[in-house]
């Protein structure tokens, strides 16, 4: 579904990216004003316009008719007005954002994308714009992994997630993989599992008004992905440092100025969630 597929997704053809137009249209959602003084000079795709592709992972990322809205989504706009560039929003199947991005026909790609060491080698990353935790999801209250295999319990989780090999080396037959979260979180309520394994973020807007308990992982070193928090980015097409320079000096000055750490609770997040370290990448 999202950010937490490892970068085996940005090596998928250009085949991939042909599936575009069975996903969803482009659409402008930002308008600028006639004297405004962008902050940085840098080339984009198409001259005045950041081109951006994503798929709909609430909180984080959502396209609506001509809008993206999320938490990236507002950080997109914040950094928009702040080039004087107009935001031009692609929709794309999950499988299809990254190839979009490293074939070069997006500016960048949204939607809570994770920093890994395999992404980084086709594409270029942001700075960190704010951590993502792994999450257990139970009736219950399950924090601990050692505790899905002691108890015997049932664990699914989406299928391309970056905590799936080592969760299925780790718990075997009781990992159950879904193509989506929304089929995951269906067999949680109706009882066929146990524990859905979900990012945190993802996890707190999905359980909204359910009687669901989301618990951040701790950590445990047979999967790698709970000992630290992993750091979103905005993907971008490899060899455009002017765009990656300003676009990472726009995200430490929404952070310096409290705006990125308001965007996050907006959603539902933790403010605390902005303050991400030193850049590191997964894997």
């Amino acid at each position: 579904m999202n950010s937490k597929f490892p970068s085996a997704m940005a090596a998928l053809t250009l085949l991939a990216v042909a599936t575009l137009s069975g996903c969803g249209g482009e659409s402008s959602t930002t308008t600028v004003s006639e004297d405004c003084k962008p902050k940085h000079e840098f080339k984009t795709m198409a001259d005045g316009t950041l081109s951006v592709v994503s798929f709909d992972i609430p909180p984080f990322s959502k396209v609506e008719g001509n809008d993206l809205t999320g938490v990236d989504g507002d950080i997109l706009k914040a950094i928009a007005k702040m080039e004087c560039l107009t935001l031009s929003v692609k929709a794309a199947g999950a499988a299809a954002v990254i190839p979009t991005a490293q074939a070069g026909r997006a500016d960048l790609a949204a939607g809570d994308w994770y920093r890994t060491a395999e992404r980084a080698k086709v594409l270029d990353l942001s700075d960190p714009i704010y951590l993502d935790d792994m999450a257990l999801v139970s009736e219950q209250g399950v924090s601990t992994i050692p505790d899905l295999k002691s108890k015997g319990l049932t664990v699914g989780t989406v299928e391309g997630y970056l905590w799936v090999a080592d969760l299925k080396d780790y718990l075997g037959s009781k990992l159950k993989t879904y193509a989506s979260g929304v089929n995951c979180y269906q067999d949680l309520q109706a009882g066929r599992l146990d524990v859905c394994v979900d990012s945190y973020g993802s996890a707190v807007y999905t359980t909204k008004g359910k009687n669901l308990k989301v618990e951040k992982a701790e950590p445990f070193d047979k999967v790698a992905a709970s000992v630290e928090a992993a750091q979103s980015t905005f993907p971008m097409p490899k060899g455009h440092e002017d765009m990656l320079k300003a676009v990472n000096e726009d995200i430490a000055a929404l952070r310096s100025s409290g705006e990125l750490a308001k965007i996050l609770t907006k959603h539902g997040l933790e403010a605390d969630a902005a303050e991400v370290g030193e850049p590191r990448l997964i894997g």
